[in-house]
């Protein structure tokens, strides 16, 4: 049930926009979840999958702000979630089950970037626990809503991913912590949940996908100084974008998660990372631009990664 990771030719590319791949798409009575689909990419996700004529919940650990930012916006729920605290990830899911509703779509796209050492929960790393864990623990706790409906599971992951593998032997980086290889380390996170999540729940036709949206200047960015960007060349000092045409819009950036986890296209695929609304190729060892590394789709450490996420969540809705 597997899908080669060589592009398909959709015939869409890195200027297209979420509107663009969900032209004729009805949506119409469909269920979807977009942690953090009130700011930046999530909320343009939001509002296209609403568009299209989807019910979108939106998780949100900051309520009113979400509320605020969704005002108007018809078609978009918001309910409370805290990635970084598993309790209360269970307690979003139980309120969602006990709806009785049936999830479609599980757009998995909250997560922080480059943050100064954290610690939550049990002293997890926080960039790990956020994107990775608290995800995991979500999509475990909601298996009998999504299973059902034959959902597509979106996990939104980046070109991050290519600064660090998953660290076997320090997962929670007590010692010599870097907030960019931490970073990284999540982010293949995401792309291996998404590879085994495939395999379990192809069966039941339930399909992963895991994805870059390309480089956008969003708030996901907060916890970047002013001085690191413009040392990276994205910024000038008065804060001014120096190279538009290397950045996407948002409208563009939230096209590939979204064609993820409605497009026909992939009807019968799974288990691969996406960018540029395609299927990526696999990244040469020097490639630092684009494509997906090998760490992030290795099977065997995917299967390694749900072991050790379910020992730590204490979720795993595959168990025997």
């Amino acid at each position: 049930m597997s899908t080669a990771q060589h592009k398909i030719g959709s015939g869409f590319g890195a200027t297209s926009t979420a509107d663009d791949v969900l032209e004729g798409i009805d949506l119409t009575g469909k269920l979807a979840i977009v942690t953090g689909g009130y700011s930046g990419l999530g909320l343009e996700t939001t509002r296209a999958l609403t568009k299209a004529g989807a019910h979108v919940v939106v998780p949100a650990r900051r309520r009113t702000t979400a509320e605020e930012a969704l005002s108007g916006l018809a078609g978009a729920e918001v309910d409370e979630l805290d990635l970084g605290d598993l309790e209360s990830v269970r307690r979003f899911a139980e309120r969602l089950l006990a709806s009785g509703r049936t999830v479609d779509l599980v757009i998995d796209n909250a997560g922080i970037m480059a943050c100064p050492e954290t610690r939550v929960g049990p002293g997890w790393e926080a960039q790990f626990a956020t994107n990775h864990l608290g995800h995991f623990a979500l999509v475990n706790r909601l298996w009998p809503a999504i299973e059902p409906g034959g959902a597509r599971v979106v996990s939104v992951s980046s070109l991050g991913h290519h600064l660090s593998g998953i660290r076997w032997d320090d997962v929670h980086w007590r010692h010599g912590y870097d907030k960019w290889e931490a970073y990284g380390q999540a982010k293949t996170a995401n792309v291996l949940f998404a590879v085994h999540l495939d395999r379990l729940g192809a069966e039941h036709g339930v399909r992963a996908f895991s994805l870059h949206p390309g480089g956008i200047l969003t708030p996901l960015q907060r916890h970047l100084a002013k001085e690191e960007m413009v040392e990276r060349g994205w910024i000038d000092e008065q804060g001014n974008m120096l190279h538009p045409e290397a950045f996407k819009t948002a409208e563009q950036g939230a096209a590939t998660q979204v064609w993820a986890a409605t497009s026909p296209q992939l009807n019968g695929m799974g288990g691969v990372y996406l960018e540029d609304c395609d299927i990526a190729e696999p990244a040469s060892d020097d490639e630092e631009r684009s494509g997906v590394k090998d760490w992030a789709t290795d099977p065997e450490q995917a299967a390694r990664l749900w072991t050790l996420s379910a020992e730590l969540t204490g979720v795993n809705a595959f168990a025997a």
